[in-house]
């Protein structure tokens, strides 16, 4: 049976698409749970995004994962702390250097809303 792993409404499964995990110094790319992996290499959500996530009904599908990954390492190559990650009709906003989403939109809450506290935004297509 696959490792699952429950962030809110977000169920990720093991064989989900990741990018390849960093080294790290004694471990084996083998021995790295799912879990592990997801946080070190693509993103956490603190206990306030997980929050926003389930009252909003927000589902992220694994395949998404990636690309998010992918706008957190844009930001972070730019110098980027504090982003606003948009995918879809998802806005997140993401601790860069630590990956972590600090909090979660769908498109209904996007309107109107004044996003304060960020020093860059991405785009994801």
């Amino acid at each position: 049976m696959d490792d699952i792993m429950k962030i809110g409404h977000l169920h990720l499964a093991a064989n989900a698409q990741l990018r390849k995990p960093a080294q790290t110094e004694g471990t084996s790319s083998g021995s790295a749970s799912f879990k592990e992996m997801l946080e070190r290499n693509v993103l956490k959500f603190s206990q306030h995004a997980e929050q926003r996530i389930a009252q909003r009904g927000i589902t992220i599908k694994p395949e998404a994962l990636d690309k998010i990954g992918n706008a957190i390492d844009q930001a972070a190559a730019k110098g980027a702390k504090d982003s606003l990650i948009v995918y879809r009709d998802i806005a997140m906003i993401v601790n860069v250097p630590s990956r972590t989403v600090v909090t979660a939109m769908d498109g209904n809450a996007l309107q109107g809303n004044v996003f304060t506290q960020i020093d860059s935004a991405v785009i994801v297509s």
